[in-house]
């Protein structure tokens, strides 16, 4: 018969009562490798698509270029804002799901619970339902790129 402290096969130690584990305990880390961004951003051929689609162009028209990105440093502060590393944490599609249905949710509340007696409340209701549709429909884009980045591994 097994000592009391015999738990799975694990041998512990039983002192004054309580059971303790010799050693140092085992973690089982199942978790999943890390997400490669830039392999899956070639993977989707997201640069080609962009090219095809005028972005690349059109962002060069407004001055927006690589040489432009590096020169104001806008990767590092990207990533300072925790922007990229967001795009590889594997619970950042759900919680812009999360956050695109309360937006979309918010609009149609603010206009049933505001009242239209007078012109500024109507204004407040037409400004937090823009804000909510176009916030909710980029939250849930944003969502969907993000989910699909992180799948094509």
């Amino acid at each position: 018969m097994p000592s009391p402290c015999q738990i799975h096969g694990h041998p512990k130690t039983w002192s004054q009562g309580w059971c303790y584990q010799e050693g140092p305990r085992e973690i089982n880390n199942n978790s999943k490798p890390p997400i490669k961004l830039l392999t899956n951003v070639e993977k989707l051929r997201l640069l080609s698509k962009a090219e095809k689609a005028g972005l690349l162009s059109a962002a060069e028209k407004f001055g927006f270029s690589l040489s432009t990105v590096e020169r104001l440093g806008l990767l590092s502060k990207a990533e300072d804002l925790g922007l990229l590393s967001a795009a590889t944490d594997p619970g950042t599609p759900g919680t812009l799901s999360t956050l695109s249905l309360f937006l979309l949710i918010l609009g149609p509340a603010c206009v049933y619970i505001v009242p239209e007696q007078y012109p500024w409340e109507i204004a407040l209701q037409i400004l937090v339902a823009l804000i909510s549709v176009v916030g909710g429909s980029a939250a849930f884009a944003a969502s969907n790129f993000v989910s699909k980045l992180q799948r094509s591994s």
